[in-house]
């Protein structure tokens, strides 16, 4: 067992943690712009783990157009810092360049993977129980639905199947071809 033992195993532990929080600060951030019932459990549990990071910021940062700017920060901060810890971890030193450019790519994906899953399983629930009541139903809901409007409005009705969320993914999917590549190819040249 040489040094590089731990290696994989405490990138993993990082990259893990880190991206949980941050996918909670993001879910919090979305759900406060989306309007969603944060009287909702899930929501609650969000506000719960996010507030002891998110309150302090929110003392030094406003919000702007009632978008929670400390919200947006910590995101970006914990990027950061999840970023340098991986690259230090795997014998690399962090460059702020690389990071500059790699945090935006890091966070655009996991916003456009959020959704992409919030679609996909809010379209197996209105297939499997479309009439139940549960929390996770209506976070869903709202979540998804500033998303999935547009393409509702202007797809034709299909006699009660609705194919917009199939159009949001459709959608979302060509977002992801066309925004990350061109940051993945120029990230990596700064990393050495």
């Amino acid at each position: 067992m040489g040094p590089g033992y731990l290696t994989n195993p405490l990138a993993f532990l990082v990259d893990t943690l880190f991206s949980l929080y941050i996918m909670a600060v993001m879910l919090r951030f979305l759900l406060q712009w989306s309007r969603a019932d944060f009287y909702n459990p899930l929501v609650q549990f969000l506000v719960r783990i996010t507030e002891p990071a998110l309150d302090p910021l929110r003392r030094l940062i406003p919000s702007w157009r009632g978008a929670d700017m400390a919200a947006v920060v910590l995101m970006i901060i914990l990027q950061m810092i999840a970023i340098s810890l991986l690259m230090t971890i795997a014998g690399v030193t962090p460059r702020i360049d690389y990071l500059v450019l790699r945090t935006p790519a890091e966070l655009i994906s996991l916003l456009l993977n959020v959704y992409l899953i919030a679609i996909v399983v809010r379209a197996i629930l209105s297939w499997v129980s479309p009439t139940d009541y549960n929390p996770a139903t209506t976070v869903l809901l709202s979540l998804t639905e500033p998303v999935i409007r547009p393409f509702r409005a202007i797809l034709p009705d299909m006699g009660g199947i609705d194919l917009s969320p199939l159009a949001a993914i459709l959608a979302l999917q060509v977002v992801k071809m066309l925004v990350l590549p061109p940051l993945d190819r120029i990230a990596p040249g700064l990393m050495m």
